[in-house]
């Protein structure tokens, strides 16, 4: 048996209509914490209104926000994987799949940068990363929908052998810009290091990260930690209502690279859409979130 172009298809369209209808539960747990230590009763009435918002898309099977954004995946192929499918055509039939029979439907949010003409397909669309992992048998597909409000703000900058403290400075200074505009309480990712493009990516995957996971560096555990405070501290609170809450998380990771050092931040709001499965040779598609 083999992981084939059906599954393949499935997967792709399932994940990306579970994403849009459910908050992750480490997301919902989070924000529930924080109503227990925020000192704003208006932050605090706004976390449980958005709870209260998750709460009744996933009883009645609708869309958390509107904004369904654009398709993004990741996917990681298992270098013992059985694959007897085309990945690349098959993700890209699933979503068209998605396109014509998911309810409610999708809004045309996927536009050309040159027309500004907006439909449900495009050059590049959906926007797949591919990755090896060695020695699994499974190949596994992460969905996480990108909209206007987190990622409009996300920014890249490039420094010359920055200290600790110009970066976690620029981390700040992104989030003062991005204020409420990203739809907070967010999840940031941060990429420090490695090239341009790879650097973007090492923050986009640090907000697809567990929320209360413990950074493997204990450098990089410290920095989360100061930051996290820090932009709690901006007082911008859920959804722009002030308060403790802006933040649930702050996910650094970095790779090694030049004495240029590039630094990446991006956001999630606070749905932190994601989904993820596997899938098996023996025909299984497994839900892991």
């Amino acid at each position: 048996m083999s992981i084939t172009d059906e599954m393949i298809r499935q997967a792709t369209a399932d994940l990306y209509s579970w994403a849009l209808r459910k908050v992750p539960d480490d997301t919902k747990a989070a924000m529930a914490a924080a109503m227990e230590t925020e000192t704003s009763e208006t932050a605090r009435k706004t976390l449980a209104m958005q709870l209260r918002s998750a709460e009744m898309a996933e009883d009645k099977n609708t869309f958390v926000c509107s904004d369904s954004g654009v398709p993004v995946y990741f996917v990681k192929i298992g270098t013992r994987a059985p694959i007897s499918g085309d990945l690349k055509k098959s993700i890209r039939a699933g979503y068209e799949i998605l396109v014509d029979t998911i309810d409610p439907p999708l809004l045309q949010h996927v536009t050309n940068p040159l027309t500004l003409e907006r439909s449900y397909h495009g050059k590049d669309m959906p926007i797949v990363s591919y990755d090896l992992e060695s020695d699994a048998e499974y190949v596994e597909i992460t969905c996480s929908p990108k909209a206007l409000g987190s990622g409009r703000w996300a920014s890249l900058e490039l420094f010359t052998f920055p200290s600790l403290e110009e970066i976690e400075t620029y981390v700040l200074d992104v989030a003062i810009k991005a204020g409420a505009q990203h739809c907070p309480p967010v999840i940031i990712g941060v990429g420090i290091g490695g090239t341009f493009d790879s650097c973007a990516s090492l923050a986009k995957k640090q907000t697809l990260r567990t929320i209360g996971s413990v950074n493997e560096h204990p450098e990089l555990a410290a920095m989360e930690e100061r930051l996290t405070k820090a932009v709690n501290s901006l007082g911008f609170g859920p959804m722009g209502t002030g308060g403790d809450t802006t933040a649930l998380a702050v996910h650094v990771d970095f790779s090694s690279g030049h004495g240029f050092t590039p630094v990446a931040v991006c956001f999630n709001c606070w749905i932190n859409r994601r989904t993820r499965a596997r899938l098996w040779g023996d025909g299984r598609i497994e839900r892991m979130e």
